[in-house]
């Protein structure tokens, strides 16, 4: 693929050229003639081109507008798709989808490591109501994503994630099938939503700053990171799984520090 474009460095761009890939996605998406698909990142168009095939309607987010000239002519026939030039992160959505009817909604694209927390989180906190996401993200944010308790990526990321949503890695991409060439490897995941909360918190709030205050500095132990909370009432927490406030938070899971966190909130 040749594109008489100026690639930007400050956004991310590294554009996918191999179909084998953007075929993959969209065999793993099984996108039906009743679903709508946003896609975040247009690029170069290689896999609006597929979804516009399959999706009864594609929402397609590009940020670049000088793309305009790329796209427009590569898509001036198709009726499905709409192509808004603008920041996904400062859309609303909701307002976006109002006129569009369909029975179910997912998210895909190629997410520069920039952007990919914050795009989850306004995913979450807008209650934009898909089914799931299938993303493109670096290799290392993908460990992090999917990561595990007692694993060097497991992250309060990790926590979050696993909070809303079930994760899977589909499968890995090599930085090769873009141009530029990005430095790292990519993964593709799959973040289904969770119809109700993996675990029972009775404070949100509370629970998810207990998590990122455990993780602030990895290598210190939870008597270290959380001395700002009642140590005394987490050591009882702690002591009914055989732990105490020495572990590491990368050592916990997700099922314990709620139970912390709802001790806590008494």
């Amino acid at each position: 693929m040749k594109l008489n474009f100026h690639f930007k460095k400050r956004l991310g761009q590294n554009f996918l050229i191999d179909n084998n890939i953007v075929n993959n996605i969209i065999n793993k998406a099984n996108i039906d003639e009743k679903t709508l698909v946003i896609e975040i990142g247009t690029g170069a168009g290689a896999l609006t081109n597929k979804l516009v095939e399959k999706a009864k309607y594609v929402i397609s987010y590009e940020i670049d507008t000088e793309l305009k000239d790329i796209l427009e002519p590569m898509f001036k026939d198709i009726d499905n798709l709409k192509i808004i030039y603008d920041d996904f992160l400062g859309r609303d959505i909701i307002k976006d989808i109002g006129d569009y009817k369909y029975n179910r909604m997912m998210i895909i694209g190629n997410l520069p490591y920039y952007i990919t927390t914050p795009i989850i989180n306004k995913i979450i906190e807008d209650k934009i109501p898909i089914t799931e996401m299938i993303i493109m993200v670096q290799k290392e944010v993908a460990e992090r994503l999917i990561a595990k308790p007692g694993v060097k990526d497991y992250n309060s990321l990790s926590i979050f994630i696993d909070y809303y949503f079930e994760v899977d890695k589909l499968f890995s991409v090599s930085r090769h099938v873009f141009i530029p060439k990005p430095k790292v490897d990519s993964v593709v995941i799959r973040l289904r939503k969770r119809n109700k909360a993996k675990i029972n918190v009775n404070n949100e709030r509370l629970f998810f700053k207990l998590v990122k205050d455990a993780f602030v500095f990895k290598r210190k132990n939870l008597r270290n990171n959380l001395k700002h909370y009642n140590i005394d009432l987490i050591e009882s927490v702690l002591k009914k799984y055989n732990m105490n406030s020495t572990i590491r938070a990368e050592d916990i899971s997700i099922d314990i520090f709620a139970a912390i966190a709802n001790e806590l909130s008494k």
